[in-house]
């Protein structure tokens, strides 16, 4: 597993390199925001039914709106 900062996270998005986005916190934080295109992950054995391309980044993020 490595960790990326935002300004990473945001160059990969600006490219359209190929990666899943995964928001980690609950549902009412998802449905306050979310980065585009993201899905808010649900519980283990999600990913596996989400990822159709195996060469596909996984970033999976959380933010607080508190």
């Amino acid at each position: 597993m490595k960790t990326i900062d935002r300004e990473e996270l945001k160059a990969k998005l600006d490219r359209g390199d190929d990666l899943l986005l995964l928001e980690v916190l609950g549902e009412a934080s998802y449905g306050q925001g979310h980065l585009p295109g993201a899905v808010r992950y649900e519980g283990r054995g999600q990913v596996e039914g989400l990822v159709q391309d195996r060469s596909a980044e996984v970033v999976a993020y959380c933010s607080n709106f508190n």
